[in-house]
């Protein structure tokens, strides 16, 4: 009947909290959260298979250090935005990564790194559209990805 009883649990208490402590909201919290529960169920996500799990610690250091890094770049193409133009621009991008949840975490890597944003994913060709705030060498993006993300995803994800 509750095929996820904590989620249920959880949002009968998010619907009371948002809405009142009523009889009213409590049976209508615990009918919408069933469904909900129901719902949930039926989209039935299959597990990661993670290859090599402990590269994960490898994996957030090098997003971390390249956060800041591109933070500090960013910062640079904003406050010299009048003496030196930057160079905005889209790229894409062949992937070789074919594992869904791979894939979800090089969306999230690359979209948190400030300076770029994941705009489409095509599953066809397995290509990857980014927007960069400043694309002044190609090959370095493309070789970043490839090989500073993607080869570790990869890995962790075998």
């Amino acid at each position: 009947m509750l095929p996820y009883p904590i989620l249920t649990l959880m949002l009968v208490l998010m619907w009371l909290l948002l809405n009142g402590f009523t009889l009213g909201h409590l049976l209508l919290g615990i009918v919408v959260a069933v469904f909900a529960s129901w719902a949930m169920a039926s989209l039935r996500p299959e597990k990661p298979k993670f290859g090599k799990w402990y590269l994960l610690p490898k994996l957030f250091g090098i997003v971390l250090y390249d956060v800041a890094v591109s933070n500090l770049h960013v910062a640079k193409v904003i406050l010299r935005a009048g003496s030196r133009k930057h160079n905005p621009g889209f790229l894409a991008i062949d992937l070789e990564i074919r594992d869904h949840f791979a894939i979800a975490v090089l969306a999230v890597v690359l979209t948190s790194t400030p300076g770029s944003a994941w705009l489409e994913y095509d599953s066809n060709d397995n290509t990857v559209l980014l927007h960069v705030l400043d694309i002044d060498n190609e090959a370095a993006w493309r070789d970043t990805i490839k090989n500073r993300y993607e080869k570790l995803l990869m890995e962790i994800f075998a």
